[in-house]
C-alpha cells in the first residue's frame, strides 16, 4: 500500500501517479476543445504538469488549460484509466481523449 505524501521527507512504496484534468486544442481559435485526462508517474506536481504539457505537445495540441491535478491512490477498476494507470506505473504519459 502506497504511503500518503505530507512532505519532502516522506518515502513512498509506488511511484506517485498523477491525474490532470484538462482541455486541449488541436488549432488556434478552437473554442471547444478535447476534454482531457493524463496519467503519469512524477516526483512532484509541477514535474507532472511540466511532462503533461510536453506529452500534450508531441501529440500536436497547441495548447491546454489544465483545471485540476491529484493523484491516485488505488489502481482505477474501469478502461481506458486502468490502463492508463498501469502505463503510468511504467513511465509513460497517458493522454486519453473524450469525444
Amino acid at each position: 500500500m502506497p504511503a500518503n505524501a505530507d512532505n519532502d521527507n516522506t518515502t513512498l512504496d509506488e511511484p506517485m501517479v498523477f491525474i490532470i484534468i484538462g482541455k486541449a486544442y488541436e488549432r488556434d481559435g478552437d473554442e471547444d476543445g478535447i476534454d482531457i485526462h493524463v496519467m503519469l508517474s512524477a516526483p512532484d506536481d509541477d514535474t507532472a504538469v511540466r511532462e503533461a504539457l510536453n506529452a500534450l505537445a508531441e501529440e500536436g495540441f497547441l495548447e491546454a488549460d489544465l483545471d485540476q491535478i491529484g493523484t491516485l491512490t488505488d489502481a482505477p477498476d474501469e478502461e481506458p484509466h486502468a490502463a492508463a494507470y498501469r502505463g503510468a506505473l511504467e513511465g509513460e504519459v497517458a493522454i486519453i481523449r473524450f469525444a
